[in-house]
């Protein structure tokens, strides 16, 4: 059996790689794929403590499918703001977009 630390440590340079495209990217689309991949770090954790703690409680695979339905939702609403932004300004770089005049 894998050891929880693994995981943990799996799930830890995950969201570390997430936070440095959400911090270090340009590009909006970038920025939002380093969101995704904090989200999925959440979910292995989610999962590997479920495993870890309570095998009859579905507690946390219900917390993990909850998380995908958002980070679905967060990826739609996203694509569809820079589909906007993109024609508007013609551009889908974050610094290019610091002010909210229309």
């Amino acid at each position: 059996m894998v050891p929880l630390t693994w995981y943990l440590l799996l799930a830890a340079a995950l969201f570390c790689i997430g936070l440095f495209g959400v911090l270090a990217r340009k590009n909006a689309v970038a920025v939002l794929m380093g969101v995704e991949l904090m989200l999925n770090a959440v979910n292995i954790n989610l999962i590997a403590f479920w495993r870890y703690t309570g095998l009859n409680q579905l507690v946390g695979q219900a917390f993990a499918v909850f998380v995908i339905t958002v980070a679905a939702a967060e990826a739609a609403v996203g694509v569809a703001l820079f589909i906007s932004i993109y024609r508007q300004r013609n551009t889908v770089d974050v610094e290019a977009l610091d002010d909210l005049k229309g």
